[in-house]
């Protein structure tokens, strides 16, 4: 997710405890979904569908973070 941003996720992350935390989440969710949709985990469709959802948020949320972050920083 967002290779572009490698050095400002990096940043983020060792100075940002909340930044590391939703990321951390958007890729468990990430890991779960897709464990769902290979048939490793027993998930229904609706199940899977909410977790996309709290996935999109938790990225947009990063989304932001990274780009204020560029803003101060640049």
């Amino acid at each position: 997710m967002f290779h572009e941003y490698r050095e400002e996720i990096t940043n983020l992350k060792q100075h940002n405890a909340h930044f590391e935390k939703i990321f951390n989440e958007h890729n468990e969710l990430d890991t779960k979904i897709q464990n769902a949709e290979n048939g490793i985990e027993h998930l229904s469709n609706q199940e899977i569908e909410v977790l996309k959802k709290q996935k999109l948020h938790l990225k947009d949320q990063v989304y932001a973070m990274i780009l204020e972050y560029k803003k101060e920083h640049s």
